[in-house]
């Protein structure tokens, strides 16, 4: 008795050892190994999931923590995990036997000319019974059904890192924005101040018959040329708290002002950036799970053109007086199996093989174009970095010059030795220049982030040391 249990056991072992569809086996694809804007090879740095610290701004961190923990779409993600794992659940739970109680209770009249002798017409039938059915996955139809739950599942992980490293750089890109439009409004001030300055000036000027009445309509023009450049800045500064508050979740987000340059930059990357960086980002892990998922699929789908085996058992009793339904004769039980096998179904689940086997061709694809979009995105934001770093320089530059050409213009026309037109043509270029100055700024710092999006997280000012 012994052995033919151990003899099924290994059977039944045998029968869900067995899985069709093909196993998963990650793609090759071919990039550099090293980005476009690399100068030698390093070690991949350190990810660094709280990137935004590297910018030392309290009012940052503060805003980015709010975003991750209040923002609509963070609760859609989560809400999302759940959902998935409790499917990972659902699927998992079908590999196990389903059990059941059934209870029947009844009475009934038989024809008596159809009963065998001493047999009464009317009879009461009570049964109470413990019912199962299991279906053997002989070919791994349940197995790779939850393989691709699971790594469904896994990939709405990936999807909130997704939404939680777009939101971090959404709120990041829109504080930078707003110290910008900050230091932007700092420098109209001044600009305005000064301009109301030089009309007053050629006011005076223009009352004692120095200067002309030209000289005193060129400066009025000017000057509100700068009033209506501070109103538009303003407006746009609301704008961009407003997306702040709607970000965080706080719509009633106020932020006091303050100047960019109190915003540090964070370390530049090391040269040489390896290109299997790109593979630690969230969009990319979930496009693997996509494909995974995908592949699995198939071989479901390949198991519903085999035969299907189920077990099937029931355990319990069954009377005709209510008192005897739990007495030891009364006992009844039934052991079986069900074999079913598609026969003709007019080519329906060669067709769904098909779709799953496009479908995991679709899903390489974009795989492949996950890979290299990202590869391009860090090839982007790095040339950004440095190009506005450099850029800096020449941005500095410009405003000192324009400042010292302004002081000149100034003394030359209180001397009488050049004309107005040269000090609002200087006014104007240090406006200018001074406005390029802070945009520049907030590219480096744009750049920067979106260098941090594209790699999935940041690097350690010791890390850009030692690789230099």
């Amino acid at each position: 008795m012994r052995s033919r249990r151990y003899v099924a056991g290994i059977f039944a072992l045998a029968l869900t050892g067995c899985m069709v569809g093909p196993d998963y086996q990650r793609p090759n694809i071919a990039l550099p190994a090293a980005f476009p804007t690399a100068t030698a090879d390093v070690t991949a740095p350190t990810v660094a999931p709280d990137w935004w610290t590297l910018y030392k701004d309290p009012t940052l961190d503060d805003l980015v923590a709010a975003a991750l923990t209040n923002n609509t779409d963070i609760r859609i993600a989560v809400a999302r995990i759940e959902e998935a794992d409790a499917t990972v659940r659902e699927v998992d739970a079908l590999m196990f036997p389903e059990f059941g109680l059934n209870g029947f209770g009844g009475r009934a009249r038989s024809n008596p000319a159809l009963l065998s002798p001493g047999s009464l017409p009317i009879r009461n039938d009570f049964r109470l019974a413990i019912s199962t059915s299991f279906e053997l996955d002989f070919w791994g139809r349940l197995r790779r059904a939850a393989e691709a739950a699971r790594a469904q599942a896994l990939g709405t992980y990936y999807a909130k890192d997704v939404v939680a490293l777009t939101l971090a750089g959404d709120t990041a890109q829109t504080y930078f924005s707003l110290r910008s439009l900050d230091a932007q409004i700092i420098a109209t001030r001044e600009t305005l101040r000064s301009r109301e300055e030089s009309l007053a000036l050629v006011q005076r000027r223009a009352r004692g018959g120095v200067a002309s009445d030209l000289d005193v309509a060129q400066a009025e023009g000017l000057r509100a040329q700068a009033s209506a450049q501070l109103k538009l800045l303003v407006r746009l500064r609301y704008t961009a708290e407003h997306l702040l508050g709607t970000l965080t979740g706080r719509l009633d987000l106020r932020i006091e002002e303050a100047g960019l340059d109190r915003i540090p930059l964070p370390p530049e990357p090391p040269p040489g950036l390896p290109s299997s960086l790109i593979e630690r980002r969230p969009d990319i892990r979930r496009a693997e799970q996509d494909l995974i998922a995908a592949n699995a699929e198939i071989g479901v789908a390949r198991a519903a053109l085999l035969p299907t085996i189920s077990l099937t058992g029931d355990f319990g009793a069954e009377s005709a007086s209510l008192s005897s339904l739990l007495h030891y004769g009364s006992r009844i039980w039934a052991i079986g199996f069900v074999l079913s096998q598609p026969i003709f179904d007019a080519g329906r689940r060669q067709a769904v093989v098909a779709g799953q086997e496009a479908k995991d061709r679709e899903m390489l694809a974009a795989y492949q174009k996950s890979i290299e979009t990202g590869f391009r995105e860090v090839a982007d934001a790095l040339t950004d970095v440095q190009q506005t770093t450099a850029a800096a320089v020449d941005h500095d530059a410009r405003v000192v010059a324009a400042r010292n050409a302004l002081r000149l213009a100034n003394r030359r026309y209180t001397s009488g030795l050049s004309p107005f037109l040269d000090v609002l043509d200087a006014q104007r270029t240090v406006n200018e220049a001074e406005l390029a100055q802070i945009i520049n700024r907030q590219a480096q710092l744009a750049a920067s982030v979106d260098l941090m999006k594209a790699l999935g997280g940041g690097w350690s000012a010791e890390q850009s040391v030692a690789a230099r």
